[in-house]
């Protein structure tokens, strides 16, 4: 398979070496199993339809409300941009190499897809890290003042496109259009020798995932900590006045009204760390096991389906917060109640149906 996330081929793959010194050590080109080249066209086929059709949804949802998106909303529409660069340049131009099992075009335009395929990477995970980030303040920190002007961008989300940008800049050197074989061009890496290429893998790795998840693991264990605290504390004193003062059920029913929205948060951020894990986590294994192995390691169906499920990360991501709305955004207005603005404005809910619930508290 000729991965177009980062390429390995100089490691499992000795008849096509590249290193820095000498770029002609190819005896020849090994014929690819034309059914795994099919299974692998039909997966990326698939990831790609999803991932935009989901992703395209929620943006044209989102930029519809754009005057009024609250803080979590812009989170949610810029991770929607960033996985829509993963489909489009990372997931299409796979499945384009797949069919033609060769690199077509320029070495720009070799250069110019490894670096979006980065960018996308990066985007997609920070995007995910600073909305976690941001969730985390509102619940646990929930007396800091958020930005007041209602804007499409914010410093977290700036700060994670521009740390996108420059972490992927790398890729511009590393990357470029190689003559494999008399007359066949591929879009490859050249590594120095013997280190370059696990110092790369090694590096991206710790990047896009080890720093990421070791941060989302905090947030969400501090939240769900703050959260059942919080609703302990909510119980207990409830309880004392209602056996001193005689206070009826409507107190207690809000405090439950209060802490349903705040477990819908924290159960839809969980489901996006899980998601994340579960996608990346095979991804990364594979990478660095063929990065790091003393011996040659044999391509088959499933070193190439696990190489492609990094990608499916771009697909549940939009997919999880229409499920947790409880249904697919749409523009209409719905009437709003005090009780249901209190709730959300205490608790930064994330129902799409109601889109100005944040605003008092969390808006941008």
């Amino acid at each position: 398979m000729n991965n177009f996330s980062f390429s390995m081929h100089d490691k499992p793959f000795p008849s096509r070496e590249i290193n820095m010194t000498n770029k002609s050590q190819f005896i020849g080109r090994p014929d690819r199993s034309e059914q795994l080249a099919y299974i692998e066209i039909s997966v990326l086929g698939v990831i790609f339809m999803v991932a935009s059709v989901g992703n395209l949804t929620l943006i044209l949802v989102l930029w519809n409300k754009r005057k009024k998106l609250s803080r979590m909303y812009v989170f949610m529409l810029h991770l929607s941009l960033a996985d829509l660069v993963v489909a489009f340049f990372q997931v299409l131009p796979q499945m384009i190499w797949d069919i033609t099992d060769v690199f077509f075009g320029p070495d720009q335009l070799c250069r110019l897809i490894r670096y979006l395929q980065l960018v996308g990477m990066f985007a997609s995970t920070y995007m995910i890290v600073v909305m976690t980030l941001d969730r985390f303040q509102a619940i646990c920190y929930p007396m800091v003042t958020f930005q007041k002007k209602r804007a499409l961008w914010n410093a977290p989300i700036c700060a994670s496109w521009c740390i996108s940008l420059l972490f992927s800049a790398p890729q511009v050197f590393i990357f470029s259009k190689t003559e494999i074989y008399p007359g066949v061009f591929e879009c490859w890496a050249k590594f120095i020798q013997p280190w370059g290429s696990k110092a790369y893998v090694t590096w991206i790795f710790v990047a896009i995932f080890f720093i990421p998840i070791n941060i989302l693991i905090v947030c969400q264990v501090k939240i769900c900590t703050t959260i059942k605290t919080s609703i302990y504390v909510k119980q207990h004193n409830d309880l004392e006045l209602q056996e001193q003062h005689h206070i009826a059920a409507p107190r207690a029913s809000r405090m439950n009204c209060i802490s349903k929205p705040m477990i819908k948060t924290v159960k839809m951020t969980v489901v996006t760390v899980v998601a994340f894990v579960l996608c990346w986590t095979p991804f990364f294994i594979v990478h660095l096991w063929v990065a790091w192995s003393s011996e040659d390691v044999t391509e088959g169906a499933a070193f190439s389906i696990i190489m492609l499920l990094g990608n499916l990360n771009s697909c549940a991501n939009p997919w999880i917060y229409m499920y947790f709305s409880g249904h697919i955004p749409r523009c209409v207005t719905q009437p709003e109640t005090i009780p249901t603005r209190e709730d959300s404005l205490n608790t930064a809910s994330v129902d799409l149906g109601d889109r100005d619930c944040e605003d008092r508290t969390t808006s941008v």
